[in-house]
């Protein structure tokens, strides 16, 4: 695996840098974007994208923020991203402009992975149409920001949650299912029985908040059908022009 950071810039002008992990082996691959939790891009995220590149992807941690920040910062970010019409989506999608070109991406088989905050990123790709054949989320927030865009779903869209997650009450699970069915989306929401929010990050147990917890059965079996639906939607759409290889 090859892994650089990758620069880039979002439509207002900040630079933004991800990390880039490439699992390619110079043959054009699946390019998949893993977006990152409140705290922002650490190296659990950039673990992430290498464990996607271990599968033969290409993988970018973005960057939503572009500035360092203390833990205690968190929160008041994730608002701001909340409140502000459009600035989580342009920052996504800067981002996922970077990995689509990127020499050994397939910009016709593109996803979108992320984690708490990083789930409502890939489901607000989905719902602007950007280029994702799908839109995973583990442990995913289901509010949506400001300026929410509200077109038809064409990504598959997967969001695995704790039934114990004190972060997304019934009633946002309750609105989300009422928009994808209206939208005639093609979707699943998973619930794991026991299982409270975060339960892919081993600290959680450290944070000392209530339903924050780490759980190794629902990290194992999320990853599985996030795999699973790689397999499926990449097996699908194969590039209509696929590059040459890049090295024998």
């Amino acid at each position: 695996m090859e892994r650089r950071e990758l620069t880039y810039t979002a439509a207002d002008g900040l630079k933004l840098t991800g990390v880039l992990v490439d699992g390619s082996q110079g043959r054009p691959a699946p390019g998949i974007l893993v977006a990152h939790e409140a705290p922002g891009r650490d190296e659990r995220m950039v673990k992430w994208a290498e464990k996607l590149a271990s599968a033969g992807f290409v993988a970018l941690a973005l960057d939503l923020y572009g500035v360092p920040f203390s833990v205690a910062e968190a929160v008041a970010r994730h608002e701001e991203m909340m409140r502000t019409p459009g600035l989580m989506l342009a920052r996504a999608t800067a981002a996922l402009d970077a990995l689509a070109n990127q020499a050994n991406v397939d910009r016709h088989r593109l996803a979108a992975v992320g984690f708490c905050q990083g789930g409502i990123v890939a489901a607000e790709l989905a719902r602007a149409g950007a280029p994702i054949l799908c839109a995973v989320g583990f442990h995913p927030g289901l509010a949506r920001p400001a300026g929410s865009q509200d077109g038809p779903i064409a990504a598959m869209v997967l969001m695995m949650i704790g039934d114990r997650d004190p972060v997304v009450p019934p009633a946002d699970r309750a609105a989300f299912a009422a928009e994808m069915e209206a939208k005639g989306a093609d979707w699943q929401l998973h619930l794991f029985g026991g299982v409270g929010h975060t339960y892919t990050n081993p600290a959680a147990d450290t944070l000392g908040r209530v339903g924050f917890a780490y759980d190794p059965k629902a990290e194992r079996r999320a990853w599985a059908m996030a795999m699973s639906l790689f397999e499926e939607v990449f097996e699908q759409k194969p590039s209509p022009h696929p590059k040459p290889l890049l090295q024998p």
